[in-house]
């Protein structure tokens, strides 16, 4: 089992695009489902936008129509396509591998990346 690297973030100006990538060696073969969190500063972390086993795909209501979510199964590399960037969207995203600990339809243990800085400015 590897670590969950993330990279891509930097700063952007609003509608600008960025794309995360998560490095995911071991994870994502294994993984029942993947997914990005982002937390802002003063803020919870929260559900960006996550993939299961089956492609199955979710968004947070606030970037539905903007982020794309996306698995490279070759590179072992998950995405988050970011676009028509808002200043709401400045947080440190995380990359999350949800493991089963028995079955994905029982336990599982979370996993995650060190987190990467999107700033968007006006």
């Amino acid at each position: 089992q590897g670590q969950l690297v993330e990279s891509g973030g930097g700063s952007v100006q609003v509608g600008g695009s960025l794309k995360l990538s998560c490095e995911a060696s071991g994870y994502i073969s294994r993984s029942c489902k993947m997914a990005w969190y982002r937390q802002a500063p003063g803020k919870e972390r929260e559900l960006v936008s996550s993939i299961d086993r089956d492609g199955l795909t979710t968004y947070a209501d606030s970037v539905k129509g903007r982020f794309t979510v996306s698995e490279d199964n070759d590179k072992e590399t998950l995405y988050l396509q970011m676009n028509s960037l808002v200043t709401e969207d400045t947080a440190v995203y995380y990359c999350a591998a949800d493991l089963p600990i028995d079955s994905c339809y029982g336990s599982t243990m979370r996993s995650w990346g060190q987190g990467t800085q999107v700033t968007v400015s006006s």
